[in-house]
């Protein structure tokens, strides 16, 4: 009786043990994030609460340059490769004719079905328009202009929508000449939606193709 007794109790000692063991978690929010003075989030993950990853747009890209890309892809296309616009204008990057060919792409059939030219030839225009425009991001950037903080990102955002020519127009304006493409979206919201990106490693090269 004595030893039955000894049994059941050790038994319920060690129940208790466990069941301590599974204690619930105090959830209590880890400084995971941080709130400027002016509440908002510099971070917003990761976070405890399921609706904030709803709309979640993974993987996280940032200011990086693969993250300029994937952004101006996603403007131009919705980052669809083989997309071809009203106006007849390609790919992923929504490259027109005369470009392509000012940067060694004659063949629109084999720049449509291939995304690592696209890709190629996003850098290669890059390259040449930071030629062109250099002198323009040396002067300008980090200044405000028309109330839009000029960066070398967004002068090279802008200059793929409207060329450089447009860039250049709206610095010798002062930022007053308005200058659209034909579907009405300005450079001004380039310059704007695409600034602070890391494009430093973007080598300026004259008359830049792809060989």
């Amino acid at each position: 009786m004595i030893q039955k007794s000894i049994f059941y109790t050790s038994i319920l000692l060690i129940v208790t043990f466990i069941s301590f063991g599974f204690k619930p978690y105090d959830n209590q929010i880890n400084q995971w994030f941080d709130f400027d003075s002016s509440d908002e989030a510099l971070y917003i993950f990761p976070s405890q609460q399921n609706t904030d990853y709803t709309y979640l747009n993974a993987p996280f890209t940032g200011k990086f340059f693969i993250g300029y890309k994937e952004a101006i892809g996603f403007k131009e296309s919705q980052n669809k490769y083989q997309k071809v616009n009203t106006l007849g204008y390609m790919g992923k990057y929504q490259f027109g004719m005369e470009t392509l060919k000012s940067i060694g792409v004659s063949d629109s059939a084999r720049f449509i079905n291939n995304p690592k030219l696209q890709e190629k030839a996003f850098v290669t225009l890059l390259s040449r328009n930071k030629f062109i425009l250099q002198n323009y991001i040396a002067k300008y950037e980090g200044k405000v202009i028309s109330n839009i903080k000029i960066t070398e990102s967004g002068i090279l955002a802008a200059a793929h929508l409207g060329g450089a020519g447009s860039v250049i127009k709206f610095f010798k304006s002062k930022g007053e000449r308005r200058v659209k493409d034909e579907y009405g979206t300005s450079i001004r919201s380039y310059l704007k939606e695409f600034a602070g990106y890391e494009t430093k490693n973007i080598p300026a090269i004259k008359n830049a193709r792809i060989k």
